[in-house]
């Protein structure tokens, strides 16, 4: 995923002559909070994609060792308000990715903060470069939370406030899609994806939907992930992933339909849940021809 511009200021310009001026009141709330390492502008407004109804999605970075006061972080939503009492949590009370923010309500609009700790962003990089992606199924819906997501947010960010340059440096580390990660996430998905299929047959011959369908999903999730890997794109969310991979170069003919087209209706008997199954099946190989050699089964199934 490439930056949608090197300029800040192009992008900020870029929006709505509502949403820089309530970017720029962001910027003067925040002002007199400490221990603010860095701001950055994230989400659609920072790719790009933002409708007339988007939130501001502003990234607010801290150290461990001397993170923000939540007062004044609730001091400052207050102050941006107009009038509706902003939501404002204390650190990883959303989990222990989506580690905190606020929701406010705004007289240019509705503004977002999200917490993050920047020495979790950085090991996260890290991690990445060696080929390690992390989930966690209950931080948020659809699929969960993958560790990708930190990358993708830090290729996409306009910083607003960066001092020492340490979102600067992490967007140089993450400039090119690591090697290793993409290798990784081909091999575990697939596997996870063809494992998850095996047991979504044996659910539709009981006829089975509710055991069908999450198998389906879970495994179409998977394919989502190698896809994005495939497509050297960090993947950033569900809600813009149908979207996005209708942009893929690298794609199987008709995917993102033929995908919507079993989801929409798994089925209720045992014929026609096995069709769905078949169905997602054979977009699963074509994803691994896509893949052109590089994933092997884990074990062997059957």
């Amino acid at each position: 995923m490439k930056e949608p511009t090197r300029d800040p200021q192009a992008r900020i310009l870029a929006l709505s002559p509502r949403g820089q001026e309530c970017i720029r009141a962001v910027e003067d709330a925040l002002r007199g909070v400490d221990s603010i390492s860095a701001l950055v502008l994230g989400g659609s407004c920072a790719s790009g994609t933002q409708g007339p109804e988007s939130d501001i999605d502003i990234g607010l970075y801290y150290e461990d060792a001397r993170p923000f006061s939540i007062d004044a972080i609730r001091a400052a939503a207050s102050g941006l308000s107009d009038g509706t009492p902003p939501t404002v949590t204390g650190f990883y009370e959303w989990g222990p990715w989506v580690n905190g923010g606020a929701w406010i309500s705004t007289p240019r609009g509705k503004v977002d903060f999200l917490y993050r700790s920047l020495e979790h962003v950085e090991r996260t990089v890290e991690e990445a470069r060696r080929g390690i992606m992390r989930r966690h199924f209950e931080q948020q819906p659809a699929y969960g939370f993958y560790s990708v997501i930190y990358l993708a947010e830090i290729s996409i960010c306009v910083p607003l406030h960066d001092p020492d340059g340490r979102i600067r440096k992490l967007k140089e580390r993450i400039r090119e899609y690591p090697g290793e990660l993409k290798a990784a996430i081909v091999r575990e998905c697939l596997w996870s994806a063809e494992f998850t299929l095996a047991a979504a047959r044996g659910f539709a011959s009981k006829r089975d939907p509710y055991g069908t369908a999450g198998c389906l999903t879970r495994a179409a999730a998977e394919l989502t992930q190698v896809l994005f890997a495939l497509n050297e794109t960090y993947f950033i969310g569900d809600k813009s992933a149908m979207r996005s991979m209708r942009q893929f170069a690298t794609l199987p003919k008709g995917y993102t339909d033929d995908l919507a087209q079993v989801l929409a209706r798994p089925g209720r008997t045992p014929g026609e849940l096995g069709i769905s199954v078949d169905a997602l099946a054979g977009l699963w190989r074509a994803v691994v021809e896509l893949a052109d050699g590089m994933y092997s089964p884990r074990f062997r199934l059957g």
